[in-house]
């Protein structure tokens, strides 16, 4: 089962995100916090030893599609993100608009809820995410 500690790095990120007064550094932090979900949906489905096979271990991206296919939606659209994140932490700080942010921000918390729900977790409890309203489009049912 999924920690409480990876719950709340996760929470935390996102509180991040949305205190954030740079947009690359909101986006940053919101990709930040939807790794942190990933963590938790493979803390609670991953199997042990899953490697490629060079060794190294595959990218968390496409291990959350392979573990919970229900949620490979989610794991293409933030895989696609991540030349963004790439970009902004080699010091790229105007490649995303303040909405392209917001965004981010709004759909890992979305994300970030879904998870809680399909694995028991209480309701996120950030600043702006009490405001937000997640859909679950998805069909999840773990």
């Amino acid at each position: 089962m999924a920690s409480s500690d990876d719950l709340r790095r996760a929470r935390s990120s996102l509180a991040e995100a949305e205190l954030a007064p740079r947009p690359s550094d909101r986006f940053l932090a919101a990709h930040l916090a939807a790794l942190r979900v990933v963590a938790i949906v493979l803390t609670h489905r991953a199997r042990p030893g899953i490697a490629r096979p060079n060794g190294r271990p595959p990218n968390a991206w496409r291990m959350l599609a392979e573990v919970a296919p229900e949620l490979a939606e989610w794991a293409a659209f933030f895989a696609a993100t991540e030349a963004k994140r790439d970009a902004i932490r080699a010091g790229a700080t105007s490649i995303v608009s303040a909405r392209e942010a917001d965004d981010m921000v709004r759909d890992a918390t979305a994300f970030l809820r879904l998870v809680e729900r399909a694995v028991g977790f209480s309701a996120v409890s950030t600043p702006r995410a009490a405001s937000l309203k997640a859909s679950n489009d998805h069909g999840i049912g773990w």
